[in-house]
C-alpha cells in the first residue's frame, strides 16, 4: 500500500486509534474521510482537524449503503479501512449478557463485513486499491473476560485471509492490522501502564505501513507475543497469564 496520495475512508475515527490513524494518514497527504454515528462529533473532529466527516452506523446495512453513495459520489476513495468496533466486558454466567454478545457482533464482524461487501467491487476500479481490516491480538489468545470481542476479532482475522486469498489475482490489496492493548477508551485504558501509548503505538504502526508496503499482517511488537503464541507453542502459557486473576 503506498502511504500518500491516497483518498480513504474510515469506518469509525472519531476517537483512539481511529482517529489517530486518521490525523497521520492526513498528515502524510492524503485525502481523509471518517465516519461515526454521532454527527455533533464528526462536527467537531470537521471543525479542529479539517478531517471530513460521514455519519455511519456499521450495524445498519441501510446506514452503510447511505454512507458508500454519499462518500463514493464526492471522493474517488481508493482505501477502505475498517475501524468500527466496541469492546465490552461479558459474564458469562448471566444470560444478559447476551444482548451485548449480539450487539459486538452487529458492529464488530457483520459492520465490517458489509462495509467491505459493498465498496469492494468499486475499489476494483480504483488506482492503488487497498482494505485494511482490524483485529486485534486479541484474536490470537481471547481475553475471557471481553468474550465476543476476542471472538469477533478472531472472525475477522479469518475473514481477512480469506478475503485475501479470493482477491489475490486482482489489484486490491488486503492488509490486517492487529493492535495490542493500546491507551485508549476502548475498555477504559486511557492510563492502563500495561498497554501500549497511543503515540507509540501509531508512530510504529506507520513506519512499519511505509516501510513494508506489501505486508499482509502490520503487527508492532508489542503484539507478537500474542500474534505468534500458538506457532511457537506457547499458547497455553499465554492464555493462562493474560486471564489469570490479580
Amino acid at each position: 500500500m503506498k502511504t500518500t496520495g491516497n483518498t480513504i475512508f474510515f469506518t469509525g475515527g472519531t476517537s483512539g486509534l481511529g482517529l489517530g490513524l486518521a490525523r497521520r494518514f492526513r498528515d502524510l497527504g492524503n485525502t481523509v474521510i471518517i465516519s461515526g454515528r454521532r454527527q455533533d462529533l464528526l462536527d467537531r473532529i470537521a471543525a479542529e482537524d479539517g478531517i471530513e466527516g460521514v455519519a455511519l452506523d456499521v450495524a445498519d446495512p441501510d446506514s452503510i449503503a447511505r454512507a458508500f453513495e454519499q462518500v463514493t459520489s464526492a471522493h474517488d476513495v481508493n482505501v477502505l479501512i475498517t475501524m468500527a468496533g466496541i469492546m465490552q466486558v461479558e459474564d458469562l454466567h448471566d444470560p444478559a449478557h447476551l444482548a451485548t454478545s449480539e450487539e459486538t457482533i452487529g458492529i464488530n464482524l457483520l459492520g465490517t463485513i458489509r462495509t467491505i461487501t459493498a465498496f469492494t467491487p468499486y475499489l476494483l476500479k480504483q488506482a492503488d486499491p487497498a482494505i485494511l481490516t482490524v483485529s486485534s491480538g486479541l484474536a490470537f489468545v481471547p481475553l475471557a473476560m471481553t468474550p465476543t470481542y476476542s471472538a469477533t476479532k478472531a472472525a475477522v482475522h479469518s475473514y481477512t485471509q480469506s478475503l485475501r486469498a479470493q482477491l489475490a489475482n486482482t489489484p486490491l490489496q488486503v492488509i490486517e492490522v492487529v493492535p495490542p492493548a493500546v491507551r485508549t477508551a476502548l475498555l477504559n485504558q486511557e492510563d492502563d501502564e500495561r498497554a501500549m501509548p497511543l503515540d507509540e503505538y501509531l508512530d510504529e504502526t506507520m513506519e512499519l505501513l511505509q516501510k513494508n508496503p506489501d505486508a499482509d499482517e502490520i503487527l508492532v511488537d508489542r503484539v507478537r507475543i500474542l500474534r505468534d503464541a500458538e506457532r511457537e507453542n506457547r499458547y497455553d502459557q499465554m492464555i493462562g497469564l493474560l486471564n489469570s486473576v490479580g
